[in-house]
């Protein structure tokens, strides 16, 4: 017998996975509305060309960022 086997619990679940277990039956929809909210906000496709534009376009930040300039 494993040492893993002797500290197992037995079809144990948490108050929270059960109450997650239970939202997804009571509402099946839930999964796919999840993904949808995901695409919308994180799924986004990535222009390389334009990223490297900006990156070449960066303006090096002086060494005393709130020091106004003297004019002269």
């Amino acid at each position: 017998m494993s040492l893993a086997r002797i500290f197992q619990r037995p079809h144990y679940q948490s108050d929270a996975t059960r109450f997650i277990d239970d939202l997804k039956q009571a509402q099946p929809e839930l999964d796919l509305q999840q993904r949808q909210g995901r695409a919308l906000l994180w799924d986004k496709h990535i222009d390389r060309d334009l990223q490297a534009e900006f990156r070449a376009g960066r303006v090096k930040q002086g060494a005393y960022v709130y020091q106004t300039s003297p004019t002269l």
